[in-house]
């Protein structure tokens, strides 16, 4: 809520519980992400205040204070600052039991059914150095290969995110799966799951310690990085069923179409079902096209080189058309040959017939016997609702600046932000459930109508009026079965402080 200020100076100072602090940030996070050190600013323009409806006020430096001192770009109290280090300090230590408890809460309120467990990674990077140890170079999901960065992973299961990691930015997506089945089976007692999991995370030791364990498994395999893959692609050759639309594809006209087909893997147990996506094959299709066009454009501009006389000796010949080849995956495509002084291209009459072979194809693997194509299908499909999560996290919540050069800091920065995705979840999903077509985000944009005014009306007697909001405000109110909005009155005129 909007804040109305009025008198706020002069009050007594309560310092406030670890858990009130907590909700400062992670609301902050929500709702307009930005540092420790831009809190202050936010609780000079929103209302915040702990259980008893104490406000929290920002703590500024006086003007001469600041310019004397030896960081006078700092404008918040030292004393309000630390505050909210220790309180992530604070939150790190007690982040497994949290997420325990969370978990407990949501199986009991939502009768979760643990039969699915999602899991997937992300990275996000530093500006800076970072944290040594944890902040390295590595694969990175940002398009910055040039700065360190760290790896999360996240656990959803039935749409909620119920715990994640934070692991060193060289880790190798396939060496993070050990460490999370192991946790998920310690702090959760999950005795047996399906594993749904994207292409990065297989391996063969992977797969084998989720089996050892007890555990199944829906995984995606890596098209070019397995012969077998083309060989079970062409074995697709028999009829297809139809998948159930998704939630993207409903939303498009005409809807794209999925089908699915299994054929023998080979393998005893191990069942393959290979799916075609009409949305997926007229993407690939654009791109290859593209790319073939490109790449024919620079091959001809080559062969009028060698054939005016420009370009000579062979070995040079054949570097140009190595680079040309190199981008845009052109070797995919296209080959060549250098006869009687003249250079020559044309499709490669067997990469070109593979490559449109895989458009509009992925292939899934699983040896849960009991589950139907159809239904293994829409199982690793539903593995893109973990990617709209790293979305929310990077985009909505702002995961990055990430300003701490510590490792604990770091990680509770992250859990800040893990905390206000399952907030972000939880309204998502009250207003779908009360027929209210508004996302989280819009949500909380129409919430911000409201308004709270604070006035003295004699010494030592303060009021608190909340007002009605926009119409979409108070639709979401009701969707959230909140009829009073109104903050707690507190009993004496004590602001909290961190």
């Amino acid at each position: 809520m909007e804040a109305s200020l009025e008198g706020s100076r002069g009050r007594r100072v309560k310092r406030a519980g670890p858990s009130d602090r907590a909700l400062v940030l992670v609301a902050n996070r929500l709702t307009d992400p930005s540092s420790e050190h831009g809190l202050a600013g936010w609780l000079e323009t929103d209302f915040v205040c702990d259980a008893q409806g104490r406000q929290w006020l920002p703590a500024w430096r006086g003007e001469a204070e600041r310019k004397a001192s030896s960081r006078p770009r700092v404008r918040v109290e030292d004393h309000q600052l630390q505050g909210w280090y220790r309180t992530l300090d604070e939150l790190q230590e007690l982040k497994e039991r949290v997420e325990t408890n969370l978990f407990q809460r949501l199986r009991d309120l939502f009768a979760l059914k643990v039969e699915l467990v999602f899991y997937d990674l992300t990275s996000t990077y530093f500006e800076g150095s970072g944290p040594p140890g944890l902040a390295q170079f590595g694969y990175s999901r940002d398009g910055k290969p040039r700065n360190r960065q760290v790896l999360m992973g996240l656990v959803m299961i039935n749409g909620w995110p119920i715990a994640h990691r934070v692991f060193e930015g060289s880790r190798r997506d396939e060496k993070t799966v050990p460490e999370m089945t192991e946790d998920l089976e310690r702090r959760f007692g999950i005795q047996r799951v399906i594993f749904v999991e994207d292409r990065g995370m297989v391996s063969v030791e992977n797969l084998a310690l989720i089996q050892k364990h007890g555990h199944g498994y829906i995984v995606g395999l890596q098209r070019r990085r397995r012969e077998e893959i083309f060989k079970y692609i062409e074995q697709a050759r028999g009829p297809w069923t139809e998948c159930p639309a998704g939630i993207t594809a409903r939303e498009q006209h005409p809807t794209p179409k999925t089908f699915v087909q299994e054929v023998p893997s080979g393998k005893e147990g191990v069942r393959i079902p290979v799916v075609h996506s009409e949305e997926r094959e007229g993407y690939e299709r654009a791109m290859r096209r593209q790319a073939m066009e490109r790449t024919r454009a620079a091959l001809e501009k080559l062969s009028a080189r060698v054939a005016a006389g420009r370009l000579k000796q062979p070995e040079k010949i054949g570097a140009a058309a190595a680079r040309i080849l190199a981008r845009r995956h052109g070797h995919r495509y296209f080959g060549w040959a250098l006869q009687d002084g003249l250079f020559r291209f044309f499709e490669h009459p067997i990469h070109l017939k593979r490559e449109q072979a895989y458009e509009g194809k992925y292939v899934i693997q699983t040896e849960e016997a009991t589950l139907s194509p159809v239904e293994a299908v829409q199982a690793y499909k539903a593995l893109s609702d973990v990617e709209r999560a790293f979305r929310a996290l990077k985009d909505v919540l702002e995961l990055r600046p990430i300003y701490h050069h510590k490792k604990e800091r770091v990680q509770a920065h992250i859990f800040v932000a893990f905390l206000g995705f399952l907030l972000h979840r939880a309204l998502e999903k009250k207003l779908k459930e009360a027929g209210v077509d508004l996302s989280s985000t819009e949500a909380l944009r129409a919430l911000r109508t409201l308004r709270i005014v604070e006035a003295e009306l004699n010494p030592g007697q303060r009021r608190r009026w909340v007002t009605r909001g926009s119409p979409r405000a108070q639709q979401i109110l009701e969707a959230l079965g909140i009829t009073d909005p109104s903050p707690p009155t507190p009993k004496t005129t004590e602001w909290t402080r961190v």
